[in-house]
């Protein structure tokens, strides 16, 4: 492909994609075969938006590529929404940290690990397609595995599974926080 073109057409494929786009689908789409050569214009597109002029920039998230506002412009993108961003409950948020770190897994052993049926929290989590089921287990009953989906990632804003912090990190962040203060003084 034109080097002319090439550059122009990555951009529009990523602006117009709503989802990470993948080299491989870049490739696909503009019958590239060159992937040091896409690579190279996404590191360029990367470095021009790093540009303070620029609202934007060009970020790695879930295995792919795409364009994000800057964080420091977020407060007239909510303006502009004028919606809240989606919360996820503290069940939620159970669920789902059992699920990135122990996948695949199956529903019994996530009702052990918290103690409490699941079953509404994993139903939530797969409409949200922040999970979804990976198969079946070769076990009596044939229970169905869950693991996290590149919703997932996009949500939460990481490249991959190992982008999640470890148990020493989450320590360390608990650590740093301030006591709580007592109300009776």
């Amino acid at each position: 492909m034109d080097p002319s073109v090439l550059r122009p057409a990555i951009e529009s494929l990523i602006f117009s994609s709503e989802f990470p786009l993948k080299i491989e689908s870049i490739r696909d789409i503009l019958e590239e075969s060159d992937k040091k050569r896409i690579e190279g214009v996404l590191e360029e597109l990367h470095r021009e938006y790093q540009n303070p002029d620029h609202g934007f920039e060009l970020v790695r998230v879930a295995e792919g590529y795409q364009f994000r506002t800057k964080s420091r412009y977020a407060e007239w993108i909510r303006r502009l929404r004028r919606t809240r961003a989606p919360r996820l409950s503290r069940s939620s948020m159970e669920v789902l940290a059992i699920i990135a770190y122990k996948q695949p897994i199956m529903r019994a052993e996530i009702e052990a690990i918290r103690g409490v049926d699941s079953v509404s929290v994993i139903r939530t989590l797969l409409e949200r397609r922040l999970i979804r089921i990976l198969g079946r287990k070769d076990v009596p009953g044939r229970p169905m595995v869950y693991g996290t989906t590149r919703e997932f990632l996009q949500f939460f804003g990481l490249k991959n599974l190992s982008d999640l912090p470890t148990l020493r990190e989450i320590e360390e962040l608990h650590s740093e926080e301030p006591s709580p203060v007592n109300p009776q003084k």
